[in-house]
């Protein structure tokens, strides 16, 4: 082999080589979807499996073909923006917003370019989310478990079950203001129409909540309503053995309450409205833009009642109650 035959010969060995480098330089990066919650990660694994499995229905496997880059304010609210300024820093390619109307409105300072899908018990259209459920307009759109008729329908569960019920306590959060507002005008609107008396009292840390008990031990409502809110479900425990110590019947909005010792809980199944967040995301890493994407309506309802606490209280749980439950807990 002549000098020019040994040299065009270790050229292509060199361009070979760097073969797999260009192959590797050339294959698009992954995804990355930001995911901020107003929480921390122990409370929501049960709404993590819904939504990996929305994002599992729409082609996406978390580590395989998306990256998930998780921010938890840990019920800190003020830390919530320089959150989703690092997620809108990273860049995500879309931003998952949970925990509360309080942290898409963080999001939604943070980028008017990113998309952002919510899940919200909330109005969004009247916390200027979006123009309208149908076409959102913007770059928001996501999942709405607002039901005006689900404060009426817990009270009439709770009337159900303690017949001789007239004053019901509401706890709920003032820290989480909009959300708080809502459950409130739909519970006092709702407990008027069935002759209830409510006495509302607030609670937005693990001693608010003991104080609140301590007042409710002292003035002893017949029953008690607890707000769907993400802090007061991450105290889904504290809440359901305070309450048996206390011995107040109480009801919840959903079914990890149940499941942690709570009576008895209804309210939208919010893992399904993860899964639902997940395929909305999917979709938007497809080319989907949020704009046109409607605002979907959590549509399934659990009923949940824990049998066991039932007896502990010394209720009977009426057979209607029993045969009309998704699950009895026994």
């Amino acid at each position: 082999m002549n000098w020019l035959e040994r040299r065009e010969f270790i050229t292509m060995l060199g361009g070979a080589a760097a073969w797999p480098l260009v192959a590797r330089a050339q294959q698009p990066a992954m995804p990355v979807i930001g995911f901020l919650d107003s929480r921390s990660p122990d409370a929501l694994a049960d709404r993590l499996r819904g939504f990996r499995q929305g994002l599992k229905d729409s082609g996406f496997i978390e580590g395989e073909n998306v990256i998930v880059v998780y921010r938890w304010a840990e019920n800190q609210f003020d830390r919530l923006p320089a959150l989703a300024d690092e997620l809108v820093r990273r860049p995500a390619a879309v931003i998952v917003a949970s925990g509360g109307p309080n942290v898409t409105i963080a999001a939604k300072a943070a980028t008017t370019t990113i998309p952002i899908v919510f899940l919200t018990s909330s109005d969004p259209v009247g916390l200027g989310f979006v123009v309208s459920l149908a076409r959102p307009g913007g770059n928001l759109t996501g999942i709405n478990f607002l039901n005006r008729e689900l404060a009426a329908k817990q009270l009439g569960l709770l009337r159900e079950l303690v017949p001789a019920a007239t004053r019901v306590a509401a706890l709920v959060n003032p820290a989480n203001a909009v959300a708080t507002e809502t459950t409130l005008r739909d519970v006092e609107q709702a407990a008027g129409a069935i002759g209830l008396h409510i006495q509302v009292v607030h609670a937005s840390t693990s001693r608010e909540i003991d104080s609140a008990f301590t007042t409710l031990a002292r003035e002893r409502p017949d029953a008690l309503f607890v707000g769907e809110d993400p802090f007061l479900n991450s105290r889904r425990l504290q809440l359901s053995l305070a309450a048996m110590r206390h011995a107040i019947p109480a009801i919840y909005g959903g079914r990890e309450h149940a499941e942690a010792g709570g009576l008895m809980s209804y309210g939208s199944s919010i893992t399904d409205a993860y899964r639902q967040v997940g395929a909305y995301a999917g979709r938007i890493l497809k080319g989907s833009k949020p704009a046109d994407m409607p605002v979907m309506q959590a549509d399934k309802f659990e009923l949940v009642v824990n049998n066991q606490t039932a007896r502990t209280l010394g209720l009977t749980v009426p057979q209607t109650l029993l045969t009309s439950a998704d699950e009895v807990i026994e």
